[in-house]
């Protein structure tokens, strides 16, 4: 679970400083840095993964899906900054496995997780690329004052299911810095070591020069010398940009294909199916009634967007070996996914998501209202919320250990989300070297847990909700005189007394 991110010199990211309960809405303007702040976690996410230079061009620029590395580093005109830091805190898995299969255990689930990476002119001689690691540190935070970086609401029987630990309750760094003789140095400090139970001797530090580093400490950890910052690595693993695309959504899935959602939406059909007839241990119920049960829950999550469901299911092509998503009406009339429309496919997924509890981890989404009618949106907003843990319970097989974040620059999602979770995103005028320029700040508002964090500058003042709160006032320099050489909807005599504060057309 990501808690909060610290973030400068990465795109229009200038010394942000963003904290995330366990469901939050950004909202804001086209163009002013709502997707950044997505791409910003997705970075930190790929270099848990690839190399430095393959994480930085998976990130796109302004103008294309895939950047150029130096793209990604804020610029004020021609001008590009050098470096771009990052701070994060989250609370990890406390087991895991590495890449070999060895199971680890986190000393501490709490870490706070630093990274500074600078950007070198092609003509140094660096076989590693144009990118080096300045810092890359692994903190914990100790048990006993968890309490004080937590600020959303959560239980105590929630934070003693996600806040565990050895009895580590000293500041001994994970991953370090060094610098010995102008030569940086990135220590990773063994927390597995030798010895037997859950006392586990501290080994040597191994060094690491980080002008060589093509990557990560952290994403080289294992479960025999660091099992701490493996689990580390494996949370930022599960931070994911969900872009449900309709055309992945449609297609069949071939009888041996993965059971698991992907970012994309692919694999629909073969996910629900999988959930449909997992075999749950702990449960002596009937294969043939959880099937029913899995398939009625969605389509009971489905009629709150569409009327008229009856039966959702997942058709199995023996011949073939193809599985497709169908959905039956209440006068019997089937349809495959291939024939449903984009925003029905999308709130599909989410419900699967829903049910999925092996899904866990932080799931960003973008303008998740796509296709959604207006009046269905309360229902996906709920759907939302439901996908996201709740921390009023301590996290168990019924409340997976799951995280959302949402940007929208619709009014009607800002309107119904929980006014704790929301977050604005606006533009302000910063000067640094004496260069003015604007970057993007994020703002809760008065009177939520947000605005009691003690790093909070300032919140959303109420002039900024109003485009929110009603959507149809315009500004009428943008509308090009379209608003005045039509009637508009909004200008019926007989919809006035429904749409107070309207300015009518001139």
């Amino acid at each position: 679970m990501l808690t909060r991110l610290r973030v400068s010199g990465f795109k229009n990211l200038v010394d942000v400083d963003v904290r995330f309960g366990p469901f939050t809405c950004v909202a804001g303007a086209n163009g002013v840095g709502k997707s950044n702040l997505f791409d910003a976690i997705r970075f930190l996410s790929l270099l848990a993964d690839h190399t430095l230079v393959e994480a930085a061009q998976s990130i796109r620029s302004e103008h294309e899906r895939s950047g150029t590395i130096r793209s990604i580093f804020h610029h004020i005109g021609d001008h590009h900054a050098d470096e771009m830091s990052f701070e994060v805190e989250m609370i990890i898995p406390s087991t895991g496995i590495d890449d070999l299969g060895q199971e680890a255990e986190a000393a501490i689930t709490f870490v706070r997780y630093a990274l500074t990476i600078a950007y070198r002119p092609d003509g140094h001689q660096r076989s590693r690329g144009p990118l080096e690691i300045l810092r890359e540190e692994l903190h914990p935070i100790n048990r006993s004052k968890a309490k004080n970086y937590l600020f959303f609401p959560h239980s105590g029987e929630w934070f003693d299911s996600v806040i565990v630990g050895r009895g580590r309750q000293n500041s001994a760094p994970f991953i370090s810095t060094r610098i010995d003789d102008d030569v940086t140095i990135i220590n990773l400090h063994q927390d597995g070591g030798s010895g037997t139970g859950k006392k586990k001797s501290r080994g040597r530090p191994k060094p690491f020069l980080a002008s060589s580093l093509p990557r990560t400490v952290v994403s080289a950890s294992n479960a025999v010398e660091s099992p701490t910052a493996l689990l580390a690595r494996r949370e930022m693993q599960s931070w994911r940009l969900l872009q449900l695309e309709p055309s992945a959504l449609r297609k069949s899935d071939p009888f041996n294909v993965n059971p698991s959602l992907g970012n994309d939406g692919s694999h629909l059909a073969a996910t629900l199916d999988y959930l449909a007839h997992r075999k749950d241990h702990d449960s002596e119920d009937d294969s043939d009634i959880r099937e029913a049960q899995v398939y009625q829950e969605i389509a009971n999550n489905l009629a709150a967007l569409i009327d008229d469901v009856n039966t959702v299911w997942v058709d199995r092509d023996e011949r073939r070996e193809l599985l497709t998503l169908m959905i039956r009406e209440h006068n019997g009339t089937e349809h495959a996914a291939r024939s449903l429309s984009d925003g029905t496919l999308r709130f599909l997924a989410l419900a699967v998501l829903e049910l999925d509890v092996e899904t866990q981890g932080l799931l960003c989404m973008e303008e998740p209202e796509n296709g959604i009618y207006p009046a269905r949106i309360p229902a996906m907003i709920a759907l939302l919320q439901n996908i996201a843990m709740d921390t009023s319970e301590p996290i168990d097989s019924d409340n997976a250990f799951r995280q959302v974040i949402i940007n929208t620059h619709s009014p009607s999602v800002v309107q119904q989300v929980p006014d704790d979770s929301l977050l604005v995103a606006t533009l302000r005028q910063k000067i640094q070297n004496r260069d003015r320029f604007q970057c993007v700040e994020f703002a809760g508002l008065s009177g939520t847990w947000r605005a009691d964090a003690p790093e909070t500058n300032f919140v959303v003042p109420v002039g900024e909700l109003l485009t929110y709160l009603n959507p149809v006032i315009i500004d009428k320099s943008l509308t090009n005189g379209y608003s005045s050489a039509f009637k508009r909807v909004i200008d019926r005599e007989d919809l006035q007394p429904y749409l107070p504060g309207l300015e009518p057309a001139e």
